[in-house]
């Protein structure tokens, strides 16, 4: 049997929450186990949860009622320190993508993501992957290009180090970083680590955007 994935979801509209547990009730390794209307309430529930019943991975909405998906975040990295966390949204504002990225989440998708890519966001997630829009990737190749002198990053990555960094923009999983470059999975994980490492950074996302201010990207 998989193991199975436990989720949270934290999502203002009660229709939108039906669909995403319909959704999850068709997966055979993913449960939804809890979810709620606001961050608040969600927030004070995880404080009476035990450790061994909390969430492997959240999904936050941005626009919610009383506090916001964005400054939940930072509280819900404090509550659940090893869960994964996904921002859901209609949002693709500049602000909001680099906002939570930068606030640890470690994915962000757009309602118009199919059910589909949902699920294997999850996946890729709890796999240690960081799941991304299309078109959030796309504006964090295009616009985050704040370049300092060559000479000073000239060796701070390996050329490996940096082709993996570069297929991480391009929103790939390390399992298809491992296939496309014909190496092994642990390979390609130990690489990623050496990179948010040197980058001084915890998740893909922010070393994509640390990436670019550096001009580190091919």
């Amino acid at each position: 049997m998989p193991q199975i994935i436990k989720v949270l979801l934290v999502e203002d509209n009660p229709d939108y929450r039906d669909v995403i547990d319909i959704a999850l009730e068709q997966t055979d390794d993913i449960q939804l186990c809890q979810e709620f209307g606001t961050a608040e309430i969600a927030l004070r529930t995880i404080e009476d949860t035990l450790p061994s019943d909390r969430p492997d991975l959240a999904i936050l909405d941005l626009n919610l009622p009383g506090m916001s998906g964005l400054d939940a975040i930072p509280y819900f990295k404090q509550a659940l320190p090893i869960t994964k966390i996904i921002i859901l949204t209609q949002s693709d504002a500049q602000r909001d993508v680099l906002r939570a990225i930068s606030l640890g989440a470690d994915g962000y998708l757009l309602k118009s993501a199919s059910l589909e890519e949902i699920t294997s966001a999850i996946r890729d997630a709890i796999d240690g992957g960081s799941p991304l829009d299309k078109n959030v990737a796309r504006f964090i190749l295009d616009t985050l290009k704040k370049h300092i002198p060559t000479e000073s990053v000239e060796g701070l990555l390996t050329e490996r180090e940096i082709e993996i960094l570069n297929l991480l923009g391009e929103g790939l999983p390390k399992k298809q970083i491992a296939a496309q470059l014909e190496i092994g999975y642990t390979t390609v994980d130990t690489h990623v680590s050496n990179i948010y490492e040197k980058l001084g950074v915890k998740n893909a996302p922010a070393a994509i955007n640390q990436g670019h201010k550096l001009g580190l990207f091919t």
